[in-house]
């Protein structure tokens, strides 16, 4: 649906599920992502709650799969949208490490913004993210974002508290 010279942001499908499955119970994947701690998820309840969701129809919503040359490697969403102040929350994984500081983090994120911004009509996008994940915030200040605030020893993490970041980009500055 969203292309970019080397990824493609689309709706999900079944196939991915599997991979998906690996990606989510991969501790080193879900300690980078932050949020809650990681707890494990079976193929079945995601297939499940897949199968759900699609016996609805209508449209998927602003969650895509990240596609690499044919290849699912992640997952990257707009969410949390408030109407009012025309902003929203993104979300990124990359779950397949051989794709891990390469780019397509940044590629994947550029398309989510235009994607918010233009499409979408939004005025400001905006993150957390853990503060000892370096490799995310580099990747969030290349596409426009900047440090707002900090909640100090906020979150608990691979046996210790770190800080949690707030990042946003407005749509002038992107």
């Amino acid at each position: 649906m969203l292309t970019g010279p080397r990824v493609t942001l689309r709706a999900f499908r079944r196939d991915d599920l599997e991979q998906l499955c690996r990606f989510n119970n991969d501790v080193a994947v879900e300690l980078a992502g932050g949020g809650d701690p990681p707890y494990p998820q079976s193929l079945e309840r995601l297939q499940a709650e897949f199968d759900a969701e699609a016996a609805k129809g209508g449209r998927n919503g602003p969650g895509f799969a990240i596609e690499v040359d044919d290849r699912f490697i992640g997952q990257c969403a707009l969410f949390r949208f408030d109407d009012v102040a025309h902003t929203a929350e993104l979300g990124i994984t990359i779950g397949d490490k051989a794709y891990w500081g390469k780019g397509y983090g940044r590629e994947a994120i550029a398309l989510l913004l235009d994607y918010g911004f233009r499409l979408r009509n939004l005025r400001k996008i905006w993150l957390q993210v853990n503060a000892d994940n370096e490799r995310a915030q580099r990747a969030y200040r290349a596409c426009g974002f900047v440090e707002e605030g900090r909640l100090r020893q906020h979150v608990w993490s691979n046996g210790r508290y770190v800080d949690l970041v707030q990042m946003g980009v407005l749509r002038e500055d992107s």
